[in-house]
């Protein structure tokens, strides 16, 4: 979205700066009532001086802040973390009131220097000046707490536990996207292609349906948000025939880019959560630690998405969906961790354990997610020896046995 893009809200702030630090010269000249303080020669003037000085240390130490937490997010957890410090709201407000502060010093000095203001015009700037300043200072304080924990680990495992909450939630509540759930071989439908490569971050399932109503077909997603597309793969398939102008509104409809979001795509985020504690328990980290912390993480989002109840009504009906399944999900999430911690026997009963509590807050899933742990600790038997195997195996049957 605009509205997330570091430079939108800059220009923003920019332009009120702009409009703030000229209309004191307006509202000097036409208020039909005098406001005027004795000021000291130039007071405002210095003012302005002060902060564009402050200011434009303050966007540079910003800056320089902003680009080592996304470094020490890349380098430390996960490169798909970094989109979410980027949209980072705090941040964001910081670094544009810097920005903006500067240039309404810088645009107040002009201002003076070729005496557009009158002499209430100079006092209504005094008085925008110190709101200004206010609104510095409140600013520095919540900047400057804000990066105490701004790209730390933690820091970074909570906003990826957040972006796939609300992504697994959401799937969870529409697994279908407000379409049928796909039944039976499509294969022999009329495929629309894509008519570049990448990834599909957004579907237009509104968009779809006035396509395929208009052409009086049934319309198959077959590539959903997250999925890597190219002129060989369709990203859908139709009942019937349909016209150019329905193949492009159905191709229009698929927001293709180089890279996955978390917006509509449920396995993003359980991935790139799985990509930390992977990390975490590479070689040269060596940090089990973070891996149990992750799959707590993990542990959270799925029950969150386990207990939503879904939304079982079709708004779409002329749209049908292959969703993935809770499997596919619990796979992505969970196999990097016992893959890479396969020698780390803490971490494979940590993973008994949180798989055991899901089954148990879903009992009607109980039989899917315990054929995933069978497979997890049969990896992790592979690579422990005989006393970490038997301690797995009996915590394992003791995070199983209240399960029904």
């Amino acid at each position: 979205m605009l509205s997330r893009r570091v430079w939108f809200r800059a220009t923003v702030f920019t332009a009120l700066a702009i409009v703030f630090a000229l209309a004191a010269g307006v509202l000097g000249a036409v208020l039909p009532f005098r406001v005027t303080i004795e000021l000291g020669q130039n007071s405002v003037g210095s003012l302005l001086q002060i902060i564009a000085t402050a200011m434009l240390t303050a966007t540079t130490f910003s800056v320089t802040a902003m680009v080592s937490a996304y470094s020490a997010a890349t380098t430390n957890a996960t490169p798909r973390a970094t989109q979410l410090l980027i949209a980072d709201p705090t941040s964001q407000n910081a670094l544009s009131t810097f920005v903006g502060s500067f240039t309404f010093a810088m645009v107040g000095i002009i201002a003076l220097s070729t005496g557009y203001y009158t002499e209430q015009g100079r006092t209504i700037l005094f008085f925008g000046t110190l709101v200004v300043i206010a609104v510095i200072v409140v600013t520095l304080l919540r900047w400057i707490a804000h990066l105490a924990d701004f790209g730390r680990m933690p820091d970074v495992v909570d906003r990826v536990e957040e972006a796939a909450t609300a992504a697994l939630v959401a799937h969870a509540a529409s697994p279908a996207l407000g379409a049928s759930v796909a039944s039976g071989p499509h294969e022999h439908w009329s495929p629309v292609w894509a008519e570049r490569s990448g990834y599909v971050s957004h579907v237009d399932m509104d968009a779809l349906q006035q396509a395929a109503e208009g052409a009086a077909v049934t319309l198959l997603v077959v590539t959903q948000a997250g999925r890597l597309t190219d002129r060989s793969r369709p990203l859908a398939r139709v009942s019937g025939d349909i016209d150019d102008e329905t193949r492009r509104a159905i191709v229009a409809a698929f927001r293709v880019g180089a890279r996955r979001s978390f917006e509509q795509d449920p396995r993003f985020g359980v991935i790139a959560l799985a990509e930390i504690g992977s990390r975490a328990l590479s070689p040269s980290t060596n940090d089990p630690g973070t891996a149990i912390e992750v799959i707590a993480a993990l542990q959270r989002v799925f029950e969150r998405a386990l207990t939503t109840a879904p939304d079982r009504s079709v708004a779409h009906p002329s749209l049908a969906v292959v969703p993935p399944t809770l499997e596919e999900l619990l796979v992505d999430a969970f196999r990097p961790i016992a893959r890479d911690g396969a020698g780390f026997v803490e971490v494979h009963v940590r993973l008994q354990k949180s798989l055991a509590a899901l089954a148990a807050c879903a009992p009607e899933r109980a039989r899917q997610i315990e054929t995933v742990a069978r497979a997890l600790a049969k990896r992790a038997d592979e690579h422990l020896d005989e006393a970490d195997r038997a301690e797995l195996a009996r915590e394992g049957r003791g995070a199983w046995a209240g399960v029904a």
